[in-house]
């Protein structure tokens, strides 16, 4: 409480407060008294605002309460990052670390600590399920008005910026974005007009190496100088033609989004512009950026590079799509006044699931590798289970997930290639336990929702043919229709709600006249087209929709179930966490992948092993690894090798288990090795079950 006094003299004393002092001419002062040293200001103060400063001075006491609870859900690490000022910002982040949580409060305490404009904020990242996390988390800390400058994917902020600025590279405002389905079709016709066989040159592939070099900023003259052979010509003269459609149909792919991007801010003039709209740069999972990426981040940090990057190269596991955890290992040559802070705390698993995953991916050198220690207990060893084929694994991994389930708890089966789901969907619906399968056909995928939206994308881009063509196929009176109606609106109209648009579009041309209410796969189709209309409503434009539509995240929609059990890829589980985990197929050329192992390749068997452990470090309790000693593939049963990452584990960590059921095969062993004939079968013998089987024996001629 400020009050009046006497003229103060020498040191401020440590009191917490702030004291009013009587200066010599009568009025009264304040000055700040919390231990500054010498009085440093001293200015008067009438009678009338003293209880306006009592006021703002409780105000200032409240913030740095909230300030310091604010900080105190942080660890130590967490808070250096979070408080970090200026300057480049390297976080490596282990599994389960909080990288979200540093992220979010690091943009909340620079808007509510350094006075930051939120509004200069960028935070750039890899999903709109992530964006979307973030963007809320913010506005818990700092309230739901508070609004980022940008807060989504790489590839959306790229397509906004050629919105804005696209002529500047000759892409007009109203440009479509072709999807993979758009793109591979385009690229079909372009192989058709080149007199090139699309069933014997696959559009997936030219794409796959296009797209590669567009991620690398490879130009098409830099390509074409490159060219040193007939098939590389070929696959210039091929991007070419396939530009030039993209160019005619006023439209980009993806891929063109981070290069057009990283194109516009080589402008100095934008990149000015951009760089004092948005001082402060977030990027997430920077592991997972490509060249482009990395080159985009760049321009963004400008001369302030005010750029804080989180990442861990021990879960680099996308370089298949262009990734490379490389850009992580330069991200310190690139900003040489870089500060460097680990999160090595973990909040997920048990010190035993990540003591067994450190000891797989210790034996990476290519990269960092953080040893992770966590808040929770020791835990159970993780399991390790040997099946005598895929069919015993399953039966052995369902029934655990099973008991699992029947405890409340969730239940992941984690696999390499998606074939392996096969004979763990089968023991599942053979014992009627209920389970979601993570794969099959998107959303925006569906052929209902792509007839739907290409019907909207003509609307917003009369010019576009792979719309058009699409449009065509569902049939000749729904598209005179759609094309009479389109005639008949102006500009106006086009601009209302495009969830209004839709519906109206779907009436004039009968479109659920396709559609039979008495079969379930039509109802399904149906429900589908009632949430697209849904979606829809919540958009201002057509032109916002579409976009959105483009870059949506690619998820399934999931089951509306109560399912515990999860089946799903290791590279879908990437980023989620559940209670027990099972991987399974851990054996030579299925994980590690063949292709990984074919290749020889020292970077191909670390990203096997980075997959390997995220994998493990998706447990929270319990972890269980399986092999299988034969395994049916390709239609033929064929002996396995166990996978060299069970070999890398420390012995300590593991405990083997499915004894009740190697008694049991022990049972039935005579029934087992008699064929049909009645005639002892031949079993296949691995060198290291002899050496095991035999050791004890060696040990005893030893001893004499």
């Amino acid at each position: 409480m400020l009050k009046t006094g006497d003229v103060g003299k020498g040191k401020t004393e440590n009191n917490g407060g702030i004291r009013a002092k009587v200066r010599f001419d009568g009025l009264k002062a304040i000055e700040p008294d919390k231990g500054f040293g010498k009085i440093l200001i001293a200015f008067p103060v009438a009678n009338n605002v003293l209880h306006g400063l009592n006021q703002l001075y409780a105000r200032l006491q409240y913030n740095i309460l909230v300030m310091d609870d604010f900080l105190s859900k942080l660890n130590e690490e967490q808070r250096e990052a979070v408080i970090y000022g200026e300057g480049p910002l390297l976080i490596l982040a282990g599994a389960g670390s909080g990288k979200t949580r540093v992220l979010t409060y690091r943009a909340a305490y620079l808007i509510r600590e350094k006075g930051v404009d939120p509004g200069k904020i960028a935070l750039l990242t890899f999903t709109n399920k992530a964006a979307g996390e973030m963007r809320e988390r913010v506005r818990a800390l700092e309230g739901k008005s508070t609004e980022l400058g940008f807060a989504g994917t790489f590839h959306t902020f790229c397509a906004k910026l050629l919105r804005k600025y696209g002529l500047n590279v000759g892409v007009k405002p109203n440009f479509v974005i072709f999807d993979s389905d758009d793109s591979e079709s385009a690229m079909k016709s372009v192989l058709k007009e080149l007199d090139l066989d699309p069933k014997e040159y696959k559009p997936a592939m030219f794409l796959g190496m296009i797209g590669k070099m567009k991620n690398d900023l490879v130009s098409i003259a830099e390509a074409e100088s490159a060219a040193n052979e007939y098939f590389r010509r070929m696959t210039v003269k091929v991007w070419r033609a396939y530009q030039e459609k993209l160019e005619r149909n006023n439209a980009v792919d993806f891929d063109d989004l981070l290069v057009k991007g990283v194109s516009l801010l080589k402008i100095e003039r934008v990149k000015e512009e951009i760089n004092e709209s948005l001082q402060w740069i977030l990027v997430d999972e920077y592991q997972d950026t490509n060249k482009a990426q990395f080159e985009l981040t760049k321009l963004l940090a400008g001369k302030r590079q005010n750029i804080t990057a989180v990442g861990d190269a021990a879960q680099a596991i996308y370089s298949f799509r262009g990734a490379d955890y490389r850009n992580l290992v330069m991200f310190n040559s690139e900003y040489p006044k870089t500060k460097n802070i680990s999160l090595p705390m973990n909040y997920r698993s048990t010190q035993n699931i990540l003591d067994t995953a450190y000891g797989v991916i210790s034996h990476n050198t290519t990269h960092p590798v953080l040893k992770l220690k966590t808040t929770s207990q020791a835990g159970e060893r993780v399991a390790f289970f040997e099946a005598v084929d895929e069919r015993d694994e399953a039966k052995y991994v369902v029934e655990e997930a099973r008991k699992a389930a029947e405890k409340d708890q969730q239940a992941a089966i984690l696999y390499r290639t998606n074939s392996q789901s096969r004979a763990f969907e089968d023991e599942l619906m053979r014992r009627d336990i209920p389970y979601k399968l993570v794969g099959g056909l998107r959303f925006y995928n569906r052929a209902e929702i792509k007839d739907l939206v290409a019907f909207l994308r003509i609307l917003n881009n009369p010019d576009e043919e792979i719309s058009r063509v699409r449009i065509e196929k569902i049939g000749k009176r729904r598209a005179e229709a759609f094309y009479r109606w389109l005639e008949n609106i102006d500009e106006k109209r086009k601009q209302e709600n495009p969830g209004k648009l839709l519906e109206e579009i779907i009436n004039v041309a009968n479109y659920l006249d396709k559609f039979d209410e008495r079969d379930e796969e039509d109802v399904s189709r149906i429900e589908n087209i009632n949430e697209l209309l849904a979606v829809a409503s919540d958009f201002k434009s057509v032109e916002e929709f579409l976009e959105s539509a483009a870059l949506s995240e690619s998820e399934i929609k999931q089951h509306r179930s109560n399912a515990k059990i999860t089946l799903m890829t290791i590279h879908a589980a990437k980023g989620l966490e559940f209670d027990n985990v099972f991987v399974v197929g851990l054996e030579e050329g299925l994980f590690p992948h063949s292709r990984s192992l074919l290749a020889g390749e020292k970077e191909e068997i670390e990203e096997e092993r980075r997959l390997m452990y995220v994998a493990m470090t998706r447990a929270k309790e319990r972890l269980t690894l399986s092999w299988a000693r034969s395994r049916l593939v390709f239609g033929g049963r064929h002996s396995s090798i166990p996978s060299r990452f069970l070999a890398e584990i420390p012995e300590g960590l593991l405990k083997k288990v499915g004894a009740i059921r190697e008694v049991e095969r022990r049972m039935t062993k005579t029934k087992q090795e008699l064929d049909e004939f009645g005639e002892k079968k031949r079993i296949i013998v691995q060198d290291w079950e002899i050496e095991a089987e035999t050791r004890a024996d060696f040990e005893e001629i030893d001893n004499w």
